[in-house]
């Protein structure tokens, strides 16, 4: 049976990828700065950059999601008993 502890590492998971993100859009953007506008290298910082940001834009969904089905889980499960 499943319990409410088994839920910190979800949330340790949900933690250190914001926090990865974030210190790699970080770089991204330091090393996107270091380079001269208009060539390959900054270019692909820049797509790069845009890509993190759009995942990063996803977690609070994300978490919306394992929220729900963590709820929807107790709920069935009380229900069920």
């Amino acid at each position: 049976m499943a319990n409410l502890n088994m839920l910190v590492p979800v949330g340790i998971l949900f933690v250190v990828a914001a926090i990865a993100l974030s210190l790699g859009a970080d770089v991204v953007s330091n090393v996107q700065g270091d380079q001269v506008a208009g060539t390959y290298a900054h270019n692909v910082s820049g797509y790069g950059l845009d890509g993190m940001q759009e995942l990063a834009s996803w977690i609070p969904t994300i978490a919306l999601v394992v929220a729900a089905a963590i709820i929807i889980g107790i709920v069935v499960r009380f229900l069920g008993n």
